[in-house]
């Protein structure tokens, strides 16, 4: 489905009037909302009802899902609803899209695993294989995922062949490649990188049951010693686990686990590589099923991938929306030489202008993402955290989407009066600009 097909795929009509919706039962929760379980009364066919509020960011997550949504291993859109909905605790109705899936009795891929008795090297190529194919159809249309997880893949049903399939586009975007300047072109990395990294990490995870990065020391956060293996690449093939296993798997996993983006795998190449494409039985019974019986290991892997792509998305993001001249990197914190100060007065800002108030405005929340990925050695963290978040808040506080996640942050208007999980914030901002960037461009 094209990008204009796709807006005008949205009814404006009641999703009662063909759905009946249980509002307690609710299925998981997306990056963006919860999911709830629908019926549709014409066929009382039970599927599957996504629920974001309506605006530019969540109108972008479902045009992408549908642009990929006509492919076997992505989860399927049937429709999509914009109406009002008052939920009892709130003290009115909000503008909210309503977006009815397909239902994926199978559960989440590590759930689907730690079910089998008997899962071999065989199926994790298979379940690769899937995947890749589901990636290769998104990369083709220049679209990166960028949140790649065992809990984004889900089964169709619970048979033996039921097909894996991609869901929850929360945090893909349009791979635009030339981003805003010429000048970026020789520091230019492919969004889509950060699928094929997540994919790697994925197949070891299927191979033995534990990340490739793994560390003893089980936190919250990911702690030095893991952060730094990552960085460095730092991993091997623990022989307990990892005897029985091909080299043809070892190979594909290291290909895909090169710390520099550009000497990945493609995700051509991993479809062309020969563990996808091998005739072997590979019948050898892999450990991973009885590790993943183990729930607070499961959510350890999955919180440490987790917050591994949110650093990669701002990464990203703190490379992509900057020309050279002002980049924040170690260079860049002299940025603030570079932007006229504010005032002590009020700044106003008329989204209708666009202008250079803007402009301001989205560096003054750039700022803050440097502040909370690259503090500068010697000052008070908190203290210059709270400032530059002052100066971007006075100037930013018509965004509702940046007033609804600093809430949540315990932001009283001048300072965070409680610990900030910096990375959750940075998530926060990056959503920000992009919803004002889309704003802009709209105008």
């Amino acid at each position: 489905m094209s990008e204009d097909n796709a807006e005008k795929f949205i009814k404006e009509t009641s999703i009662l009037d063909e759905y009946n919706i249980n509002w307690t039962q609710k299925l998981g929760a997306g990056i963006s909302g919860p999911v709830r379980v629908c019926v549709k009364k014409s066929s009382q066919e039970r599927l599957a009802l996504k629920i974001l509020i309506d605006r530019p960011k969540a109108r972008n997550e479902v045009r992408l899902h549908m642009m990929c949504a006509n492919h076997s291993n992505v989860v399927r859109i049937l429709e999509v609803y914009a109406n009002s909905v008052q939920f009892p605790h709130e003290s009115s109705s909000r503008a909210r899209l309503l977006i009815v899936m397909e239902m994926m009795e199978g559960g989440e891929l590590f759930h689907r695993i730690s079910q089998h008795q008997h899962f071999t090297e065989k199926m994790a190529s298979q379940v690769t294989k899937q995947i890749s194919q589901a990636l290769a159809h998104c990369h083709c249309m220049n679209i990166a995922h960028r949140d790649l997880k065992p809990e984004n893949l889900l089964f169709k049903d619970n048979s033996l062949d039921a097909p894996v399939k991609l869901c929850d586009f929360g945090f893909a975007k349009i791979d635009q490649g030339d981003l805003m300047t010429p000048q970026f072109t020789p520091y230019y990395v492919a969004p889509q990188s950060c699928d094929l990294w997540s994919l790697g990490v994925i197949i070891y995870v299927m191979l033995c049951g534990y990340p490739p990065f793994y560390s003893k020391h089980h936190s919250r956060t990911i702690p030095k010693d893991m952060r730094k293996k990552i960085m460095t690449g730092s991993f091997d093939f623990p022989e307990d686990e990892w005897s029985q296993i091909s080299e043809m798997a070892k190979d594909v996993v290291r290909k895909l686990l090169k710390v520099k983006p550009e000497e990945r795998l493609t995700i051509d190449g991993v479809l062309a590589h020969p563990w996808l494409n091998c005739t072997e039985a590979l019948d050898n019974v892999l450990p991973s099923p009885q590790m993943m019986m183990d729930k607070a290991v499961v959510a350890g892997i999955q919180q440490a991938h987790a917050e591994q792509l949110a650093n990669m998305r701002i990464q990203d993001l703190s490379v992509s929306l900057k020309p050279l001249n002002s980049v924040n990197n170690p260079i860049l914190r002299k940025r603030k030489l570079l932007v006229p100060k504010p005032t002590d007065g009020f700044l106003i800002h008329d989204p209708e202008n666009g202008g250079e108030d803007s402009n301001v405005a989205l560096e003054k929340l750039r700022d803050v993402i440097a502040q909370c990925i690259l503090p500068q050695a010697g000052e008070n963290e908190d203290e210059k955290l709270n400032e530059v978040m002052h100066e971007a808040w006075r100037i930013n506080r018509d965004c509702k989407l940046l007033r609804d996640g600093l809430h949540g942050l315990s932001w009283d208007g001048r300072a965070f009066s409680d610990k900030v999980d910096r990375l959750k914030l940075a998530e926060i901002l990056k959503q920000a600009i992009e919803e004002k960037t889309t704003l802009q461009e709209s105008h």
